[in-house]
């Protein structure tokens, strides 16, 4: 009978990986594990200590943790530690949202007068207040991704505050270096290169675009950039290539 290989021989994603397989051993142990992570995950979102034995979070948490095992994918690129801090980033802000009770909700027929006399209903300051929380929690989704994709980014060497001056000034430019990531993401083996090198394959990319070797090269921070996004699943952030 084969031994168990030690937990230090196999690597975390290959662990998920037989998870994913019916390894239910080994999904035991990723929880019991990988506890500090996820209530750290947790108290990041939260802004406060955590107690994994009393805080309905933790529980969203660590049920996130276990959607994300079921989830990943190596084919994306990303650690799975990096995937499940989302996963869990996700689960735990949609569980606030559905639990605040920030937004009351009063009759419709009471009404409130301004400085000047005028009326408003509290139906229609309801609905003020719905959406400023709405462009709040938008605004908060926007920086988790932020944070993550910036985690990203210094794999390559690069940040997120650097996009501003490594992104091209004219539009086609701008257009056509972002058409040159979506090949390089749509080829595996080129796409690969990228992931385990941390740098554009310039001789194997200029064949399979309709731009010259010079204009990738001086637009390659840029291009790797907007590869990243690609490659990760940043929801919000996706916004920034929409126009492709």
């Amino acid at each position: 009978m084969l031994k168990r290989p030690k937990i230090e021989d196999v690597s975390l994603e290959d662990h998920v990986l037989a998870v994913q397989s019916g390894d239910e051993e080994t999904r035991h142990h990723l929880l019991s594990d990988y506890q500090p992570f996820i209530a750290t995950c947790v108290s990041k979102v939260c802004k406060r200590y955590i107690d994994p034995e009393r805080d309905d979070e933790y529980s969203i948490g660590l049920l996130a943790f276990n959607e994300a095992i079921e989830a990943y994918s190596k084919d994306k690129g990303s650690s799975f530690l990096s995937f499940a801090r989302l996963v869990i980033t996700r689960k735990v802000i949609d569980y606030i949202r559905t639990e605040s009770k920030e937004i009351s909700f009063v009759s419709l027929d009471h009404t409130e007068e301004d400085e000047e006399g005028n009326q408003t209903s509290h139906w229609q300051l309801t609905n003020v207040a719905k959406e400023k929380h709405r462009e709040d929690e938008l605004a908060w989704y926007r920086q988790v991704e932020i944070e993550e994709y910036n985690q990203k980014l210094k794999e390559f060497k690069l940040s997120f505050t650097e996009l501003a001056n490594v992104s091209p000034k004219h539009q086609d430019a701008k257009k056509s270096s972002q058409q040159v990531a979506h090949q390089i993401f749509k080829h595996k083996e080129i796409k690969d290169y990228v992931l385990t090198k941390k740098r554009l394959p310039i001789k194997k990319i200029v064949p399979l675009v309709d731009v010259s070797k010079k204009t990738i090269e001086r637009n390659r921070k840029y291009i790797l950039a907007i590869f990243i996004l690609l490659n990760e699943d940043f929801i919000y952030l996706k916004d920034y290539i929409k126009e492709v």
